[in-house]
């Protein structure tokens, strides 16, 4: 067992035995539940938890109104999106764009997608645009935001004890119980906006927006292109994306493997290329 499970569990049995009446039979079924937290989630429970990560993204960013930048970032996302290895998620599909000047892009569990208006004015094409949501998607796919919580998701053990023992809590103990799961929430908003993912999931990102980009006809070549530019402008080293992702040294040496021998077609890139100028008038 987790050392993160063994501290709830702890914290479960504190509450309990501080409280009479509860009995045993109770206890029982909330330790089984608190084991069987540690499962995989449900797409159903994925997007739920994926959803309250976006409001606690809202909470610290604004969203664009300019509707006609999102329904073009919708577009280009769900594009990709549909040629991934998981093109339905139970919630479908959602990108947004964030009023805020970072170069940044958080996936949320479940299929949110946000995609700041820094990254927008950092990317010079539509397909580098989907070179960066093919990204976010991929860690949708990996379930690289879930992964975050999955020791410590134990809903369903907050769940339990609100059907069966709510009525013999004090509020304050209500109150401590529900502290010990909204924790997971943050959990999650920290790696996505503060610490960032493993390298080895943002390699695997990487190497999936690839793959994700070529079914879907775009340039898989824009990935490396965008990130040539940024280290060449020095933004590599500073805020946002490339504050919590690895050296881009090495994403662009790791990229630039895994890259087929063709470029996508000319032609239809400058196409796009219109396509991303008028959408960004």
């Amino acid at each position: 067992m987790s050392k993160l499970i063994s501290v709830h569990l702890l914290s479960i049995f504190t509450l309990f035995i501080g409280c009479s009446g509860v009995d045993i039979g109770s206890v029982g079924r909330v330790v089984q539940k608190t084991f069987e937290a540690s499962r995989p989630l449900s797409d159903e429970e994925e997007y739920y938890v994926g959803r309250s990560v976006a409001a606690r993204i809202l909470s610290s960013y604004s969203l664009s109104e300019n509707k006609k930048l999102t329904d073009y970032v919708n577009s280009v996302g769900k594009a990709v999106a549909l040629n991934s290895d998981k093109p339905i998620t139970y919630g479908g599909y959602h990108f947004a764009v964030l009023n805020s000047k970072e170069i940044n892009a958080f996936a949320c569990p479940g299929g949110t997608i946000f995609v700041t208006k820094g990254m927008i004015n950092a990317v010079e094409s539509e397909d580098e645009l989907a070179a960066v949501l093919a990204h976010e998607v991929a860690h949708v796919n990996n379930r690289d935001g879930v992964s975050a919580i999955q020791k410590a998701r134990l809903t369903e053990v907050a769940t339990l004890i609100g059907t069966e023992a709510a009525q013999r809590y004090t509020p304050a103990q209500l109150s401590q119980l529900v502290t010990v799961f909204e924790g997971s929430i943050d959990d999650v908003f920290k790696t996505l906006v503060v610490n960032g993912y493993g390298k080895s999931q943002e390699y695997n990102a990487d190497e999936d927006a690839i793959s994700y980009l070529t079914r879907a006809g775009y340039d898989p070549y824009a990935l490396k292109d965008f990130l040539d530019r940024l280290a060449s402008d020095g933004k590599a080293s500073g805020g946002g994306i490339m504050k919590t992702h690895p050296a881009t040294a090495d994403r662009i040496e790791r990229v630039q493997k895994n890259l087929p021998k063709k470029r996508a077609d000319a032609s239809l890139v400058q196409l796009r290329d219109k396509r991303f100028e008028k959408a960004l008038k």
